[in-house]
């Protein structure tokens, strides 16, 4: 029998962005642009690329994701002024007015999925997402360069 660990990470990844979706029908915004919304604001003028390796996904998509939060007025794009074809993504005031709702869905969320653990379990948990994370980059990174 296969371990069904990647399946149980799935499905709360797939829960996880149910609930946020839900909670952001106010905003206007879906659960994949609280992470843009959230990266911007820290690195305000960061391009398209970097925003793409800072938070793993395609190039592509961050483009896409990229041009539903300008159309709802949540970032700005500009030309580089040393790359001209290089945008830099800058947040709005709106973009700002909403961390604190998305900070909060984040950490109810949080909450509701460590309800019934203890402390220490809760920083076993977190030890080893953690752990999981960097082994996940590592791989990554050793496989740059390789199709898929």
């Amino acid at each position: 029998m296969t371990n069904p660990f990647m399946k149980h990470l799935g499905e709360v990844w797939r829960c996880a962005n149910l609930y946020r979706t839900a909670q952001y029908t106010a905003l206007g915004i879906g659960s994949y642009q609280d992470s843009y919304i959230l990266h911007i604001c820290r690195n305000p003028g960061i391009s398209q690329e970097e925003l793409a390796r800072l938070i793993y996904v395609h190039k592509s998509n961050v483009a896409r994701q990229l041009a539903s939060l300008e159309e709802k007025g949540f970032i700005t794009r500009r030309p580089a002024p040393q790359d001209k074809r290089s945008l830099l993504v800058y947040p709005t005031q709106k973009a700002l007015d909403v961390i604190p709702t998305i900070r909060d869905v984040h950490r109810v969320w949080n909450e509701k999925i460590l309800a019934g653990f203890s402390e220490e379990e809760r920083a076993l948990v977190s030890q080893f997402a953690d752990r999981l994370a960097e082994n996940a980059k590592r791989i990554l990174s050793a496989d740059k360069g390789e199709s898929h």
